[in-house]
């Protein structure tokens, strides 16, 4: 028998748009999840890695090299989970171990050259796949989505304190 869900919870009149905002990313949420979606693009992008290596590659190509320490912190995951695919991703030689310049005790992980050849065939992968997806779709509502996408992104990661210090200057907020 399940829990039953708080009274407050269920009767909360949320906005319609809210409503349907939710409802969306939770489609999204779930495409982006399926197995056989990552199974498309890494694939397609030629690179054998599981689900949980690609945001870890993808946040070493966008940030740099990092303690395992950081890396966790910045995808919000716990530090064995980021040591145990640091490992295999170095077993694989997409990652090496580097000196930490500013603690002599200290490794930072960084892409090795297959590593970002790797991040940039999955981004390609992906990137080719989105366009064919959106392929009706004008440059304007395009760029108006991404804009949107980037936007919302920023709120939720401040809301949950997860917020990324250098990507709202990215992304022009």
């Amino acid at each position: 028998m399940s829990a039953p869900v708080p009274q407050d919870i269920t009767d909360a009149a949320e906005p319609d748009d809210v409503a349907e905002i939710e409802r969306a990313l939770s489609r999204v949420a779930h495409l982006l999840t399926r197995f056989r979606q990552h199974d498309r693009t890494v694939i397609a992008a030629g690179v054998p890695v599981d689900r949980a290596a690609v945001p870890l590659l993808r946040a070493l190509a966008e940030h740099g090299p990092m303690r395992p320490g950081e890396l966790a912190a910045r995808l919000a995951v716990e530090a064995p989970h980021v040591t145990r695919q640091v490992q295999r991703l170095e077993r694989a030689g997409y990652v090496e171990l580097l000196p930490d310049p500013d603690d002599g005790r200290c490794r930072r992980v960084g892409l090795s050259g297959p590593g970002l050849r790797a991040v940039e065939s999955i981004r390609a992968s992906g990137r080719r796949w989105i366009s064919e997806a959106l392929a009706a779709w004008s440059p304007g509502d395009r760029e108006r989505l991404a804009g949107l996408v980037h936007r919302m992104m920023d709120d939720f990661e401040a809301h949950s304190g997860h917020a990324d210090p250098g990507h709202a200057e990215a992304a022009g907020s």
